[in-house]
C-alpha cells in the first residue's frame, strides 16, 4: 500500500483537483482524505456537486471514542467501487481539534494494506493550524503542487529547504507541476528548488473542471491531454516510491 500526499505553499495551484483526478485515474481502490485544516470539503459540493451529504468526516474522527482504525472504518464513504472518501473539517475552527490526530492516523491508513487499498492524501497548504505534519511526513511520497510561475516557485522555495532535511523532512519529497513551461521549464524548477520533479499536468482549465466542481467532461475528456497527463502522473508518482523504497532496502544493507 502506498500513501501518496499532495500540499502546496501558497496560492492555489489545484491541489484538491489534482487529488480527486489521481484517486480516480488509480489502478488500485484508492482512498481519499481531504487532510486540508483550512475547513470545508472540496470534493462534496465540488466534485459531487452537493449530492452527498456531509455526514461523517475527519471532526467525527478525531471526536470519536474508539479507536483509530475502528473510527476510521466509520468515516469512510464510498463515490465509487473503486474509490472512496473520508471528508475534512466542516469549518477551519475544528482544526486544533486534529492534533492528536494525526500520528495515530497514520498507522490506521498504513492498514488499510491488508484490504489492498492506497491513499491519496490533500493535505492543503503548508503551515496552517491544524496541519497535517505527520501524514506529509510519513507518506511514500510528498508532492509539492506548484505552477511554473516566479511568485508560486517563489512561495515553495521558502519551504523546500525544510521538507527535505533528511532527519525531519519529507520521506520522499517531489514536486507536481501544473502548466509546466509556462513559463519555466522542469529542469529549471527542480535546479532552482533542488527538488524533482516527479510529474506535471497541463493548463486544461475545461478538463480540470470536471474534478474540481463536477463539470461536464469536455468533447475527448477520456482521451485529451489532461486525461493523459494524469495517467502519466500515476505512473511517475508510482515509479517514485518503487525508487524510494528501492533506495531504503540498499540503504538498510549497507
Amino acid at each position: 500500500m502506498a500513501i501518496v500526499c499532495l500540499t502546496s505553499a501558497s496560492g492555489s495551484p489545484g491541489v484538491t483537483t489534482t487529488a480527486v483526478g489521481i484517486a480516480f485515474s488509480w489502478p488500485r481502490p484508492a482512498l481519499l482524505v481531504e487532510a486540508d485544516p483550512t475547513g470545508g470539503s472540496g470534493v462534496l459540493p465540488g466534485f459531487l456537486r452537493g449530492t452527498t451529504p456531509y455526514d461523517a468526516g475527519l471532526i467525527e474522527l478525531a471526536l470519536s471514542p474508539l479507536g483509530t482504525a475502528d473510527a476510521l472504518r466509520d468515516v469512510v464513504r464510498p463515490l465509487t467501487p473503486n474509490v472512496s472518501l473520508v471528508a475534512g473539517i466542516r469549518s477551519h475552527a475544528q482544526a486544533t481539534a486534529l492534533r492528536d490526530v494525526w500520528e495515530p492516523l497514520v498507522a490506521a491508513l498504513r492498514d488499510l494494506d491488508d484490504s489492498g487499498q492506497d491513499v491519496i492524501v490533500d493535505g492543503g497548504r503548508l503551515g496552517l493550524v491544524g496541519s497535517p505534519t505527520p501524514l506529509l511526513d510519513a507518506a511514500d511520497v510528498t508532492l509539492l503542487v506548484t505552477r511554473a510561475t516566479l511568485p508560486s516557485i517563489a512561495a515553495a522555495r521558502s519551504w523546500v529547504e525544510a521538507v527535505r532535511q533528511p532527519a525531519t523532512g519529507w520521506r520522499h519529497p517531489g514536486l507536481l507541476l501544473v502548466a509546466e513551461g509556462q513559463p519555466y521549464r522542469a529542469s529549471e524548477i527542480a535546479k532552482v528548488l533542488g527538488m524533482p520533479v516527479v510529474a506535471d499536468l497541463p493548463d486544461d482549465p475545461a478538463a480540470a473542471a470536471v474534478y474540481h466542481r463536477g463539470a461536464a467532461p469536455p468533447k475527448h475528456f477520456e482521451t485529451g491531454p489532461y486525461i493523459r497527463g494524469l495517467q502519466a502522473t500515476v505512473q511517475s508518482i508510482q515509479a517514485h516510491i518503487a525508487r524510494g523504497r528501492f533506495a531504503l532496502v540498499e540503504e538498510a544493507r549497507a
